[in-house]
């Protein structure tokens, strides 16, 4: 176990050693109180951090000298209006706690085309309630082999057909005078093999060689496969690639194009470094960490979720906080629940999205019970201080069944056998399933297999309007509403896939077009349809039907202080088929997830520790008093306060 004491002794000495040339040199007439606090503060969390990694490393001081110019320097070029924000943010640091955030994400290309398009679109974000809009990877990335974006040729230049960088930074300027915080992603474990990094590789440099994992035979990559599991086994089959170029095989867990980076070389760290704060000083204020459990390789291992991961995190968290405090960290970790948990801190990830809240509505839909939603939540929605979820419906990938094992066993559910009933579920092969999903990715020799549609057409709307059924319509229309309730209510940032407030459908034309054909999750990444969204003001129309009471409960969200933070306690309804939840104490949130009427006993809910008695449900604004039961529509959500 390490002295901390001595950790910030050396977190000391290292001060005194670079503190004068830091702060002469790199910015003369600069903020040197405010970069000298920033770091007195911050280094022994960094440098704790970085032993982990680099300790054993002869040079070890010289890197973190490296590092920490490279601090500097973003320091001095970041812009006095966002220093302002980062003062502003550093007296405010749980600023995205806050009721009145809502956030939203989409493709730049599919929902305006361009940059200037999504600055043309700012009355529609006002219009929707947006505080918070991620864009999807928006960077140069190769004509062909892009993977949506994801294979990333240059962090400093945006993909020329959505615009340039300096678009991009008066984007985020005009957003946040709108009110609205810019979210990118920042591709963490991997580039484009088109990237100037790889070029140079390509080209022999070993320099840049050693930014990347690179082998000589087969030697090395079969022992480290044989621990690893294939992410794509239907597109890209196996973790290494071989380069004819240079006669060696290139580690690759995603796609061929796609190299792994080499993060055992601090001149990798430094460099991803200067890349966020790059990002940073354009304006972007939260970066979402794609891949996060991917980054640190060990022989033996899965190479997943290793502590290692953890201690980069935790040491570029840390040269942020001194740079650029405003710039918060939201993690992309679709793995077991603790391990998703196990990201989050406030010297980690503040954000995270949480797939396990996802899975569990997706789970209560088809089931129409509640028991696993409350019992895996009771476990595994709990947070540290000064962090937040990011609770979605669907995101612009697949969904994957990740829960617990031990939390199904726990109710008596086996989770092999749950997640193929779920499968089949969702790709509309259960009988009586209003799912109208796609099977993406099945691997025949783990039978594992993830589900794409997008969320209207996964939710039974597709169908309904198929069958042309009023009624079955209408329960379509309840059950979309009332998931979006519950993102609303839970406790977090709820997020929503522009396109879902309208009800937007699959879009099967992906399959005519040779460059999606091969990848069937962009069924529920369609183009925005400029005539659907017309029709959001109608209350006749299917778009106006979801648009119009999800603005409510939004505004309703906005002015309910009591659904600000995390603090969510799951409770026994004594029905269960009604989900729910109390909100500080203050707001209880029912969830009625079948397509009775359900009742609901008091005295079950006076158990839980809730009073119905004086409460008001805010979205219908029927009152409450010592009634024996309360009774919810088919798929009807509540938000009881007492008034």
């Amino acid at each position: 176990m390490r002295d901390f004491n001595w950790i910030a002794e050396q977190a000391e000495l290292t001060i005194k050693r670079l503190l004068p040339t830091l702060t002469s040199t790199l910015y003369a007439g600069g903020d040197a109180r405010t970069f000298e606090v920033r770091l007195r503060r911050h280094l022994p969390m960094i440098f704790d951090a970085l032993l982990d990694l680099y300790g054993d490393q002869y040079d070890f001081f010289f890197h973190l000298q490296q590092m920490l110019e490279t601090t500097a320097r973003m320091f001095t070029l970041r812009p006095a209006e966002l220093h302002a924000l980062d003062r502003y943010r550093e007296q405010n640091p749980d600023w995205f706690q806050s009721s009145r955030t809502i956030g939203a994400v989409c493709y730049v290309d599919r929902f305006a085309g361009t940059l200037r398009g999504i600055r043309e679109r700012a009355p529609y974000f006002d219009e929707l309630g947006l505080t918070y809009l991620h864009l999807m990877p928006l960077f140069k990335s190769p004509e062909k082999n892009s993977d949506g974006g994801y294979a990333v040729s240059s962090f400093r230049e945006v993909n020329p057909s959505l615009g340039t960088m300096s678009e991009l930074a008066d984007l985020a300027r005009d957003l946040r005078e709108q009110g609205i915080s810019l979210v990118l992603d920042f591709v963490f474990n991997h580039t484009s093999d088109e990237h100037d990094w790889a070029q140079k590789a390509l080209a022999g440099d070993p320099y840049y060689q050693a930014y990347y994992w690179m082998f000589p035979d087969r030697q090395m990559p079969d022992q480290y496969e044989a621990h690893l599991r294939e992410i794509f086994p239907e597109q890209a089959p196996g973790s290494f690639t071989y380069r004819p170029e240079i006669q060696k095989w290139v580690w690759t867990t995603f796609y061929p194009f796609q190299w792994d980076l080499n993060y055992r070389n601090p001149e990798v760290f430094r460099a991803m470094l200067e890349e966020i704060l790059f990002l940073a000083n354009q304006g972007v204020e939260i970066l979402r960490l794609d891949a996060v459990p991917f980054v640190w390789k060990q022989l033996g291992t899965p190479c997943e979720n290793l502590p290692q991961v953890h201690s980069i995190i935790r040491a570029l968290n840390g040269f942020v906080r001194i740079a650029a405090p405003t710039l918060l960290f939201k993690s992309e970790a679709i793995v077991h629940p603790r391990d998703v948990r196990s990201y989050i801190g406030e010297d980690k990830c503040q954000l995270s999205y949480n797939p396990i809240m996802m899975v569990a509505i997706w789970e209560a839909l088809a089931t129409r019970e509640t028991d696993f939603f409350r019992h895996t939540m009771t476990k595994q929605f709990p947070l540290p201080e000064h962090t937040a979820w990011v609770n979605y419906i669907r995101s612009h990938d697949d969904i994957g069944w990740g829960f617990a094992d031990e939390d199904a066993i726990e109710l008596g559910i086996k989770g092999g056998d749950h997640r193929s009933f779920l499968n089949n579920f969702y790709t509309g092969r259960f009988p009586g399933s209003f799912a109208k999903g796609l099977p993406f990715n099945f691997n025949p020799r783990t039978g594992d297999m993830r589900i794409s549609g997008t969320m209207a057409s996964l939710a039974g709307l597709e169908q309904a309007l198929n069958s042309g059924d009023p009624s079955q319509i209408e329960i379509a229309v309840r059950r979309i509403l009332m998931i979006y309730a519950i993102i609303l209510s839970a406790g977090g940032i709820p997020l929503i896939y522009l396109g879902d407030e309208i009800g937007t459908l699959n879009d099967y034309t992906y399959a005519d077009d040779p460059a999606t054909m091969q990848d069937n999750r962009w069924v529920h990444r369609p183009k925005a349809n400029a005539e659907a969204y017309a029709r959001r003001a109608d209350p006749a129309s299917i778009e106006g039907r979801i648009f119009l009471p999800l603005c409510q409960m939004i505004q309703l969200r906005k002015a309910t202080p009591e659904l600000a933070g995390n603090a969510t306690r799951f409770i026994h309804t004594g029905n269960r088929h009604v989900l729910g939840y109390v909100r500080n104490q203050q707001v209880l949130v029912l969830a009625n997830f079948s397509e009775q009427r359900q009742q609901i006993f008091n005295g079950a809910l006076r158990e839980a520790g809730f009073q119905i008695s004086g409460t008001r449900d805010l979205i219908s604004r029927q009152a409450f008093n010592d009634d024996e039961f309360i009774w919810l529509e088919p798929y009807q959500v509540i938000w009881l306060k007492h008034v």
